[in-house]
């Protein structure tokens, strides 16, 4: 049998893209007991219907917050009347995606957050931040899950050290390079410093946008500071302040 029909051209981009790309996933697998804000109470996890006991199939129950391992949260979880996440539309989910990498900044000084410097030469290296981007904040804390203790770093007197962003940072984002979103690995967009003194500006600040942002990002050390393509997913609560997102690159191998 021969076949004559012209493969559809997204097909043959589909192809393209297989062939030629990385897919590296950018999120951690949720469960009970893993790192999260601590007024938040932890998963439960049940089986109505277990194969283990006689059941014809198996069906989990799940108790969680939105904001949950890898998550998303859309401008109305900090913002009333703002965007949910069913009003947030596909357009806005497969992004141009930019790292920028503080990681040995981190190392030193867990209280360490990106500067205008770290910007300016990402654009040298790289030219302008390209407007609609997905910005994501590589700091090395990601590899600290899924140890609650180790995420959190609290010292003696409680106050936790984690890098966070900076007001400086964010306002050049959104306000000059026209930015979709932003991410990081940290529990927070403010630093631990901020949020042990109960402050979360920046975070209000990016959701007062009416932009959005992906918390607790895995394996940001897995893709290049520029050229790849991030795809970011959720669930479709009617009204959703926040949720369990899948989030993943495409990349060049190297």
């Amino acid at each position: 049998m021969t076949f004559t029909t012209t493969e559809p051209p997204l097909w043959a981009l589909h192809r393209d893209l297989i062939a030629k790309t990385v897919r590296t996933d950018l999120t951690h697998a949720f469960h009970p007991g893993q790192p999260h804000f601590p007024a938040f109470p932890d998963e439960k996890r049940e089986m109505p219907f277990d194969m283990s006991r006689g059941d014809g199939f198996n069906v989990h129950l799940y108790t969680i917050v939105g904001q949950w391992g890898t998550h998303v949260d859309p401008p109305v979880h900090f913002v009333a009347g703002a965007r949910p996440l069913d009003e947030i539309p596909v357009d806005e989910m497969i992004l141009p995606l930019v790292v920028l990498d503080i990681t040995e900044r981190v190392a030193a000084d867990p209280d360490a957050v990106p500067a205008l410097e770290d910007v300016a030469a990402w654009e040298a290296r790289n030219g302008r931040i390209p407007e609609g981007a997905f910005v994501a904040l590589r700091t090395g804390w990601g590899r600290r899950w899924p140890d609650p203790a180790a995420m959190a770093n609290k010292d003696e007197q409680g106050v936790s050290h984690y890098p966070g962003w900076s007001a400086e940072v964010l306002r050049y984002l959104f306000e000059e390079a026209g930015v979709t979103a932003i991410g990081h690995e940290q529990t927070d967009t403010d630093p631990g410093l901020a949020t042990s003194a109960g402050d979360f500006s920046l975070e209000s600040y990016v959701l007062e946008r009416d932009r959005w942002q992906i918390e607790l990002m895995a394996h940001l050390d897995r893709v290049p500071e520029a050229g790849a393509l991030i795809v970011a997913t959720w669930p479709k609560p009617q009204g959703g302040s926040g949720f369990p997102a899948r989030v993943f690159a495409l990349h060049q191998a190297d």
